[in-house]
């Protein structure tokens, strides 16, 4: 087994309310892992907490090996080099147009000219079918490609893993499935991991490799596996219940 991230006994507390709960898990170099389960039950916390926004009470999260809850400076960069991360709204700079989007990172962490930092910001997003886009503000593109632009912005560094927060979220079912697709072929092509948070039931059956499934009375992982094995072999009822979509807490 080739583990590129290893979360071990992680629990995190914000203010006095505790979140997650003693959490293990690994993630395999190359796969799509997508976290999931219902409203509250903390995926976004987890995410947040792997690429070191919160800090957890308890526990490891090893990219490589290299554990990033203790890392400090240079270690810790080095961890965060490993990564990008598109969040839920894309998060692009309303002032500043596609290409100049994907090229901040650059300009930020490298000491390449401009000239190849214009390159390289053009070829990520030639990779996500977006290079004739690259004049224009968010403001002028759709939903859909603001997602794909945000994609190439968190491939520009080419981390090994990238994070996605809910990216199929406010998307019409069409442009939904055309992002799964970009997905998958990233994963094929270039062999990124993906850890992706989502609630879809349809881009997870067609993109996740295997999925964990948290719970909010628990603060634990209930189920892992692959989805479509989690919908016709679970006996949990609330996993079954999440799987077959019934009552409308989900």
């Amino acid at each position: 087994m080739n583990n590129i991230i290893s979360v071990r006994n992680l629990t995190v507390v914000l203010g006095t309310q505790k979140i997650l709960d003693m959490i293990s898990f690994d993630i395999e170099r190359g796969e799509v892992f997508i976290i999931l389960g219902g409203s509250g039950c903390g995926k976004s916390t987890l995410m947040k907490t792997m690429i070191g926004l919160i800090k957890p009470i308890s526990g490891e999260i090893l990219f490589d090996n290299e554990n990033i809850v203790s890392s400090e400076d240079n270690a810790r960069q080095n961890i965060l080099k490993k990564f990008g991360v598109m969040y839920q709204q894309g998060a692009l700079f309303g002032s500043l147009n596609l290409v100049e989007n994907v090229s901040l990172p650059l300009k930020e962490f490298t000491k390449l000219p401009d000239d190849a930092i214009e390159l390289v910001a053009m070829m990520k997003l030639k990779q996500v079918g977006l290079e004739n886009f690259s004049e224009h503000m968010p403001s002028e593109i759709s939903g859909g490609m603001k997602k794909r632009a945000a994609i190439a912005r968190a491939m520009s560094l080419d981390p090994e893993i990238l994070f996605l927060d809910e990216p199929s979220a406010g998307l019409d079912p069409i442009t939904s499935a055309e992002l799964d697709e970009l997905i998958l072929s990233l994963s094929k092509n270039l062999g990124i991991t993906f850890v992706i948070v989502s609630h879809e039931l349809p881009s997870i059956y067609t993109i996740a490799d295997r999925v964990i499934m948290l719970d909010k009375k628990t603060k634990s992982i209930v189920a892992s596996g692959k989805p479509i094995e989690l919908k016709e072999t679970s006996t949990d009822a609330w996993v079954k219940l999440f799987f077959n979509r019934k009552g409308s807490n989900i």
